[in-house]
């Protein structure tokens, strides 16, 4: 049963993604882990796959991600574990790949999906589907890959889906009547921030809908890291980042614990439709130039409910 309470765990900022699956065995459970040839993406299947988890990686380069793959089965089979890694094709910004996915993996039993791919902060382009691309991918090419593999969730009776959002989701609630910047000027950042916004709400709603089949969504701030998310940052606009003395980078291993807390925590039992950093739940926002906590827009349910409806047009 989800309470109200605030949850907070023995894990803080420091915390890697080893520590937190330490003690877990996932023996028998599937995983998805989309971005996994890169970044903490990697970390994530990694760490699953070392606690014995099925994992798959749902990646757009097939050869990376079998690179990858190889070498996390070289780790498991070094610790004589149960777990392995497989690539799987996804493009998220294709909803033709994404349906193409989720029906090759048809009814399995999926216990864990962890939305992590993303792009941030690019120049503006139009998918194929028409949709501003951080939005079309960060938001509507999870959102079709999590409600495609809903039977699959089900049938895991006890599915967590983990919504790797930002603190970059303080930049901007989602604008729904100018979603593609169509009677704006295009802000990258403010693209980006109503794209991470829309993975919070999604962790809303999809626990409000889903719940009764045992699958629960919480969302994330993984941190500030180092990684190819980065790609299109002016490289003296990262250095003066990291100058900041509120902005405190982590390593991938660190940037990947709240996304393994979720995925597998048993401190987190029941529990769905929150925001989470630093390995605890978000505190509110407090207002003025504060990087900690989360918006009440990235939470409010009856934008996660607007949003919900928007998307499944967008995706049909």
């Amino acid at each position: 049963m989800q309470t109200t309470d605030r949850i907070t765990t023995p894990f803080d900022a420091t915390s890697t993604a080893a520590e937190v699956a330490a003690a877990l065995d996932l023996t028998g459970k599937r995983a998805v882990v989309t971005g996994a040839s890169s970044g903490i993406g990697i970390e994530t299947a990694r760490v699953l796959a070392l606690a014995g988890a099925d994992v798959t990686l749902a990646v757009r380069n097939t050869a990376a991600g079998a690179d990858v793959a190889a070498t996390i089965n070289a780790a498991v089979a070094s610790a004589g574990g149960a777990g392995r890694a497989r690539v799987a094709e996804l493009e998220l910004a294709h909803l033709a790949s994404v349906k193409a996915f989720a029906a090759l993996w048809g009814m399995t039993p999926l216990h864990l999906l962890v939305n992590n791919a993303g792009v941030m902060a690019p120049p503006f382009a139009l998918l194929p589907s028409g949709w501003e691309q951080q939005f079309g991918t960060n938001h509507l090419g999870h959102f079709a890959l999590a409600t495609a593999l809903r039977p699959a969730l089900a049938a895991a009776q006890g599915a967590r889906v983990v919504s790797v959002s930002s603190r970059g989701h303080q930049y901007s609630p989602v604008v729904f009547d100018d979603i593609n910047f169509e009677r704006r000027e295009y802000d990258p950042w403010l693209g980006y921030g109503q794209s991470k916004t829309a993975n919070i709400l999604f962790a809303v709603e999809a626990t409000n809908r889903w719940a009764d089949d045992g699958i629960l969504t919480n969302a994330l701030h993984p941190g500030a890291i180092e990684t190819n998310l980065a790609r299109h940052l002016d490289p003296e606009f990262i250095s003066n980042l990291k100058a900041q003395p509120n902005v405190t980078f982590k390593t991938i291993e660190q940037g990947a614990a709240t996304s393994v807390l979720l995925a597998t925590s048993p401190l987190l039992e029941g529990i769905g439709g929150r925001y989470f950093e630093d390995c605890n739940e978000a505190v509110p926002h407090p207002g003025g130039d504060s990087r900690i906590g989360v918006k009440d827009y990235a939470l409010d349910p009856e934008a996660a409910q607007r949003l919900w409806e928007l998307s499944e047009s967008a995706v049909a």
